[in-house]
């Protein structure tokens, strides 16, 4: 026979069996029944020891919490009803509760650099660190065995494989976004286990001396085809501004003479001792006669000749 609320129940639970639904009601009313007696008796005779060993059973009942704690009681293996306790003073039964504190604080640590094989094949160790907290004090400690433990070894596989799918271009330019990413996959992945995470930065991306040395020597050379570029388009400014002096000059004799006396006072700023410096033919032409120079003229081809 089933009870109405057994029967209301399997009829609210759309989707089983109701035989298995019946055998486990009914297994689930027969534990409670047979815990609820025995629950009752160790409680009543709990309560009766430490209230004849008074006052020394109030050191062991009596327990405090931090403001940064909480207290998760268990009374006989089972999760009492009103989530954790504190901060502050809170009370247990000695003999049939236990009790466990965890750290409401936010922790950090450091993931161990993990050798990523990225998408363009090549091979970089890359390390993060991670900072997380408890936000939900009785669900890390049913849920998981060692929540930090757990957080640091997903950590770890989370990092591999979100980098594993980027190139190394990105890694090594696009670490806020990488950093986001992991943190959102964490912090979904975490969530049953009453961690919430924080931040995640990643520190350092190691690449291998061969690549290292690879990079600098392409950086070099775009360094020095750049500044080929900028010396070829230096001369060029400079060969049409040699082009204009020159135009500017051929407009007016004398200016070439002025060019070299102004040559010859940043000469002799100097201070040297020998001054080499062009003498314009012009100047030998005016000196002499023309006549003579004229006559001088063929002579001196025939001498050469």
């Amino acid at each position: 026979t089933i009870d109405p609320p057994t029967s209301s129940l399997m009829e609210s639970q759309p989707g089983r069996n109701p035989v298995s639904k019946t055998e486990d009601r009914e297994k689930e009313l027969t534990t409670l029944g047979e815990y609820s007696i025995c629950s009752w008796i160790l409680t009543i005779l709990s309560y009766i020891l430490v209230a004849f060993t008074l006052p020394l059973s109030a050191c062991l009942c009596i327990k405090v919490v931090q403001e940064y704690e909480r207290a998760v009681i268990f009374r006989l293996g089972r999760l009492l009803p009103g989530g954790a306790r504190g901060p502050g003073i809170f009370f247990i039964i000695p003999c049939i509760d236990s009790y466990k504190k965890v750290d409401l604080r936010v922790v950090s640590f450091d993931v161990p650099p993990q050798e990523i094989l990225s998408k363009d094949s090549v091979t970089v160790a890359v390390d993060a660190v991670v900072y997380f907290r408890i936000s939900n004090a009785t669900v890390s400690v049913t849920n998981v065995e060692d929540a930090s433990r757990s957080t640091k070894l997903l950590a770890q596989t989370t990092l591999r494989n979100i980098l594993g799918t980027r190139t190394l271009a990105e890694m090594l330019s696009d670490r806020e976004n990488i950093s986001h990413q992991m943190q959102s996959t964490l912090d979904e992945a975490t969530d049953p286990w009453g961690v919430k995470v924080e931040r995640v930065e990643v520190k350092d991306v190691r690449l291998p001396v061969q690549l290292q040395r690879a990079m600098a020597a392409e950086a070099e050379a775009t360094r020095e085809a750049g500044a080929k570029v900028i010396a070829a388009e230096g001369e060029q400014k400079a060969s049409r501004a040699l082009r204009e002096a020159a135009e500017v000059i051929a407009e007016s004799p004398c200016a070439i003479q002025l060019r070299y006396l102004q040559t010859l006072n940043s000469i002799s700023a100097e201070k040297n001792s020998t001054i080499i410096f062009p003498f314009p033919i012009e100047l030998l032409q005016r000196l002499l006669p023309s006549s003579s120079s004229t006559a001088s003229t063929p002579k001196l081809i025939d001498k050469m000749s």
